[in-house]
């Protein structure tokens, strides 16, 4: 039993490394993956593995974006550590309003559209819209987060109330959004990775501290290998990414997410 929970773990968060950061969906992916696999664990160890190991995926983005995130380091003027401190406004501006949505909103919209085929239409839907955005070959005016003013922060962050709905994907919506409004492909991603931060932090530490002794020897064992595994593959994929997007657009991602919309369907209905 001990061996089969820590492969569970193991895979789940190497899909939890790679689905939160790439835009594809990471309901789209669990919803195939938890019907094949599931914990032989308490209720509320699986409540607690999501949220922690998604907080495991947020170090990865702390770690390697901190000189950029950190307006105290030393080697930073007067007016990097200015540009850095507007930069946390426009991300808590910009968190606001997914953080509002999803408290009042969340679990009904999740009651009526957690089903596959909801989630297979999500899927294909935003993979047309990144096809449609990336041919229009326009190239982004914000190349620097200085050029990215609170009104449009406060917009993507409007465009991230869409991951409400699931298989849409967060950091896909806000990627969409980020272009829509003409943001870089690069600047896009990195604000849809810095929006993830105080939420999903919020929400893991506090799950952390209601845990206490809630869960036994095996079931920390096991959370923990599942959040490194998490940790380790987001900081691959987050770097893989921002090296991506340089050479190339979106639009694989638009095609993967079709794909695998058209997978959910004839999983669940053929």
């Amino acid at each position: 039993m001990v061996i089969n929970e820590i492969l569970k773990a193991i895979i789940l968060g190497i899909i939890q490394g790679i689905t939160e950061w790439l835009p594809v969906s990471s309901t789209g992916h669990l919803i195939i993956v938890e019907d094949i696999i599931s914990f032989q664990l308490s209720d509320y160890f699986v409540e607690a593995f999501m949220v922690i190991v998604q907080l495991a995926s947020i170090m990865a983005v702390i770690l390697l974006f901190f000189k950029k995130l950190n307006p105290f380091l030393k080697d930073k003027d007067k007016e990097q550590r200015t540009e850095d401190l507007k930069l946390w406004i426009k991300i808590f501006l910009a968190t606001m309003p997914a953080a509002i949505a999803g408290y009042l909103f969340e679990d009904k919209i999740e009651g009526v559209l957690q089903k596959p085929l909801p989630i297979a239409a999500a899927l294909i839907f935003y993979g047309l819209i990144f096809i449609i955005i990336e041919n229009r070959d326009r190239q982004g005016r914000i190349e620097k987060f200085s050029d990215l003013n609170y009104g449009r922060a406060m917009l993507i962050g409007l465009f991230q109330m869409l991951a409400l709905i699931p298989g849409t994907s967060r950091s896909g919506a806000t990627i969409i959004g980020g272009m829509v409004l003409g943001a870089s492909r690069t600047i896009a991603a990195e604000f849809s990775f810095f929006l993830s931060i105080p939420i999903m932090v919020g929400a893991g530490f506090y799950k952390l501290l209601k845990l206490g002794t809630s869960l036994n020897a095996l079931e920390w064992l096991v959370l923990g290998i599942g959040s490194l595994t998490a940790f380790l593959v987001s900081i691959i994929i987050i770097s893989f990414l921002m090296d991506y997007i340089k050479k190339r657009d979106f639009k694989l991602f638009g095609y993967y997410r079709i794909i695998l919309g058209i997978v959910v369907i004839l999983y669940f209905y053929i």
